[in-house]
């Protein structure tokens, strides 16, 4: 391993092919933090837009603590992972409540902070305030791996005590924020995961995968699990040209969204009867069932849903939820305010048109 040239041919390499990005072009904590929580596990195409909406609507801390966690959700609707807006929404409020509005630069103190971890933690402190500490997120580790031909399963979560002692040995300590950009850039624009533009490379010539062209051969990953399937029967029901909806519980699964009822459903179930009395009985409410709106599918990380929906009527009775936490009647306009999942967005043109509103 050659430290010091590696680190200069990264940094000659980001001086002159470095992307221009908003988050760049400042120096304050803040929206650097803001731009690496948006950027986990989602393209810095998709992020532009989110950043520049909330940064507009939150340059500070101060200005995020005092919002109500809804519009927060709201603004990042479509954006996904939403424990992510919940966790800086909270930490703001530390940050504000403790530290006077200002980002801390310590470490030990920055990593209490909600939502903060090691790749947080390293990014941040790094970019913002010129520590010298190691980001590793997947783009460093795929480098990595085809850089010292890396047997360790990038996809393991016991891998990265190995991939964090080498990047740490390879950080340039004068320039660690452009030594930790540089490394995700070249993962992101040159060692992709597929076809990498290795005649492009500026570690070319000490990357043992390309002189040993096993380049596809790396990084190791475990084989990814199947992922589970469920089925959904979902209500939307009608009262007065007023729609029912509720929210899911703050800390869970997309936690403090707003969705139309649901129950889980087996294809051999008669989903008119179930709806009638296992989903009424979720929602304390006699309902009919009018007829089938539409069918969605749509992938999570960590599960596939299809969803039958229906268009369903009141009959009688008041709200009494079993699980979700609230509740609310909302006409079709004040729905589209409410920060909703993506699964329900993808029947609401198809809501639209039934409900005479297009």
């Amino acid at each position: 391993m050659q430290p010091e040239a590696i680190g200069q041919k990264l940094l000659d390499w980001y001086a002159a092919h470095q992307r221009r990005l908003p988050w760049r072009e400042t120096s304050d904590p803040w929206a650097i933090w803001i731009s690496e929580v948006m950027l986990q596990q989602t393209q810095v195409a998709t992020v532009i837009p989110y950043y520049h909406r909330f940064m507009h609507r939150f340059p500070t801390p101060r200005h995020l603590a005092g919002a109500d966690v809804q519009e927060v959700l709201k603004l990042w609707e479509g954006l996904g992972y939403y424990s992510r807006a919940r966790h800086l929404h909270r930490a703001a409020g530390v940050v504000v409540s403790r530290y006077h509005g200002q980002v801390p630069d310590d470490p030990a103190i920055f990593r209490t902070l909600p939502g903060v971890g090691d790749y947080i933690a390293a990014a941040v402190l790094s970019i913002a305030f010129g520590r010298v500490i190691a980001v590793v997120d997947g783009n460093v580790k795929r480098v990595l791996a085809r850089l010292f031909e890396l047997e360790h399963p990038v996809n393991r979560s016991g891998s990265h005590k190995f991939f964090q002692p080498l990047a740490d040995r390879l950080i340039t300590p004068h320039q660690p924020a452009d030594f930790n950009q540089a490394m995700m850039e070249l993962g992101a624009l040159v060692c992709r995961p597929k076809n990498p533009d290795c005649g492009h490379c500026p570690l070319f010539g000490l990357c043992r995968a390309n002189r040993n062209r096993t380049t596809a051969d790396y990084p190791r990953r475990d084989a990814a699990r199947k992922r589970p399937h469920r089925h959904l029967a979902i209500g939307v029901i009608v009262k007065k040209e007023k729609l029912l909806v509720v929210q899911r519980p703050m800390d869970g699964f997309l936690g403090g969204l707003w969705e139309f009822p649901a129950i889980p459903a087996m294809p051999e179930k008669n989903v008119d009867r179930a709806i009638e009395t296992e989903l009424a009985d979720e929602i304390g409410l006699r309902i009919g069932v009018d007829r089938l709106l539409t069918r969605i599918r749509h992938a999570y990380t960590h599960f596939t849903l299809s969803a039958d929906v229906y268009l369903c009527r009141y009959l009688s009775g008041r709200v009494r939820l079993k699980r979700a936490p609230s509740h609310r009647w909302v006409t079709f306009r004040s729905l589209q305010r409410l920060p909703l999942h993506k699964a329900n967005h993808k029947f609401l043109e198809n809501l639209k048109k039934v409900l005479g509103k297009g």
